[in-house]
């Protein structure tokens, strides 16, 4: 059962942001997504919690800059995600600009796996460092720590996922989820940490009078195009903090100040960058890059980021198109399978989804449990083999509200020692690795969970809306208005309800249900992606608003999410 319910608002808050010279539709948006301060509704860099509130980011900046004055060797282990690829330029191309002897290397997932490991860094001394840095990764790497340090390399974590029982043994650590870390923005990104670093490292170079007329103090603020990408590519919520990072960053993007890889994702993915917004960067260029990680090296994505060649960047951005196309052809394959494995079975009879297929690209895995989630509204995990000997599976979980998936696997492996070999992750996403033999053990453990956390409240679909709009508003001009705010994880893009009467419908390309709408004398263009059933002649409709240009005319779409007969 589905409901579209309307989102609390406060008439009071929406008055105090009118009063300040808020548009009365995005006052309200605003309060009802707990925005009750005007200035909280600012996005100028002034409003950034300063970097001497992030634990250990003191310490990782005189540990950079000694290394710097020292001329010391460094070396960035990036994880294989867009944020993990994201933070990784950030790091390069913000030491470069401090004068840092710097290279990268990322991780093949299917050769190595996730984090820190004593094999990578067996692989990174191959390079001869002085300091390993990690971004996106690490805070649970505490045997490639121990392997590094056996080796005399210096290692600086920097990481935003939740720490295990024991911290990495590193020369410092930056993690606004470390224990004593009083950083108010726990949901920074990977990428916003090593902002927030070299932020600190300027701070300190500073304080050395490192600068001056020869080697004047850098401008980090043309790295915010990358903070922003891979902010809105790695889904964390985006609370007051996050959204100036993102906001900034779009800024950049939309007046063509951003990398040469930025603009040429842009091109590739055929969006227009001068009207870049948030949408864009989590559903166009993310998935691009993230191909890379899921199906072949991130590598290819580093560079498209790194490199100042327009022609070499636009030439990886290709590429990058290309392992995404291939991507979405693969996920739709898997899907259909893990549909038709559905089929023998009745999820609304349990309260979690776990699947295995021994034919599943591991690259792809968490794409499916997410689409498996989004459909039937279950916490869910689907598996792959880890490598050709089949004894292990590699699992990628996505979970509902109301149902913290790191904590219920941190649950499973204490009440069953041995199940799990190691996991890790966030509420809404994680991942572990067990015996393939265990699929089964670990489906019913699970379950388990599942039935003691989840009542039949918290399994239900709440379509959560911004009520009905006024007729006035369906205009290009309001879709511009709306698109050109910062949206996402935790502060939701504004979703729309009202009832229509359904004058046309008909399928496009045998997925999508394309229909004609009327409320009083407007007729409205609408669309529902991947959905065929057909609607009554009058039904409630939960609905984005998008700005549909056709022969240089641009007219309102409705982007319908949700009906109710």
């Amino acid at each position: 059962m589905t409901r579209i319910v309307t989102r609390a608002c406060s008439p009071a808050d929406a008055e105090a942001l009118i009063r300040h010279g808020l548009h009365p539709v995005l006052a309200r948006l605003y309060a009802s997504r707990g925005v009750c301060m005007p200035d909280e509704i600012e996005t100028g860099l002034a409003r950034l919690v300063p970097p001497v509130a992030l634990k250990g980011c003191e310490d990782a900046a005189a540990l950079l800059a000694d290394s710097i004055e020292s001329r010391r060797r460094m070396l960035v282990v990036a994880d294989y995600d867009c944020d993990g690829a994201t933070a990784c330029a950030v790091a390069v191309r913000g030491l470069r600009m401090f004068g840092a002897q710097i290279d990268y290397l990322v991780p093949n997932r299917f050769e190595y796996g996730y984090g820190l490991t004593p094999e990578i860094v067996a692989l990174a001394a191959t390079r001869k460092p002085d300091l390993l840095i990690t971004v996106d990764n690490g805070i649970a790497s505490v045997d490639g720590v121990e392997a590094a340090n056996a080796l005399g390399i210096d290692v600086l974590v920097t990481d935003h996922h939740l720490p295990g029982d024991a911290l990495p043994a590193a020369r410092a650590i930056v993690n606004p989820n470390q224990p004593g870390c009083t950083f108010p923005s726990k949901c920074i990104a990977g990428v916003g940490v090593m902002f927030y670093v070299l932020l600190a490292l300027r701070a300190e170079l500073r304080r050395r009078g490192a600068f001056g007329d020869a080697h004047p103090e850098p401008r980090l603020d043309g790295l915010l195009d990358l903070v922003a990408l891979g902010t809105v590519a790695d889904v964390v919520k985006l609370d007051g903090n996050n959204r100036v990072l993102v906001a900034q960053g779009l800024q950049r993007i939309r007046k063509g100040r951003m990398q040469p890889g930025i603009a040429a994702l842009f091109r590739a993915a055929a969006r227009d960058a001068r009207a870049a917004s948030g949408f864009d960067l989590g559903f166009a260029l993310g998935p691009r890059l993230n191909a890379a990680g899921r199906l072949s090296d991130m590598s290819l994505g580093i560079e498209c980021l790194t490199t100042d060649d327009i022609g070499r960047a636009w030439e990886l951005a290709q590429q990058l198109d290309t392992m995404n196309r291939e991507r979405r052809e693969i996920e739709a394959g898997m899907q259909q399978q893990a549909l038709a494995d559905l089929s023998a079975i009745d999820p609304a009879g349990s309260t979690t989804i776990t699947l295995f297929n021994e034919t599943w690209h591991q690259g792809v895995i968490g794409i499916v449990a997410g689409r498996l989630k989004e459909k039937f509204h279950r916490p869910s995990f689907t598996f792959a083999l880890a490598d050709d000997s089949g004894k292990t599976v590699k699992g990628s979980g996505r979970s509902i509200p109301g149902f913290h998936l790191r904590d219920a696997l941190d649950l499973i492996s204490k009440r069953e020692p041995g199940l799990i070999s190691k996991f890790g992750g966030h509420a809404m996403a994680a991942g572990l690795t067990i015996a393939t033999a265990n699929v089964p053990r670990f489906t019913a453990a699970f379950e388990a969970v599942g039935r003691e956390w989840l009542n039949e409240n918290a399994l239900a679909r709440v379509v959560e809306t911004d009520g009905d709009l006024e007729d006035a508003y369906f205009t290009p001009q309001f879709v511009e208005m709306i698109d050109a705010e910062v949206w996402g994880q935790g502060f939701p893009a504004p979703v729309f309800s009202g009832e229509f009467d359904v004058a046309s419908q008909a399928l496009v390309k045998d997925k999508h249900l394309k229909l004609q709408l009327l409320r009083g004398r407007q007729r409205f263009n609408a669309i529902w992606f991947n959905h065929t059933d057909t609607l009554p002649a009058r039904t409630t409709l939960a609905y984005r608003l998008a700005s549909d240009t056709w022969n240089g005319v641009s007219r309102v779409q409705l982007i319908v999410e949700h009906a109710v007969s």
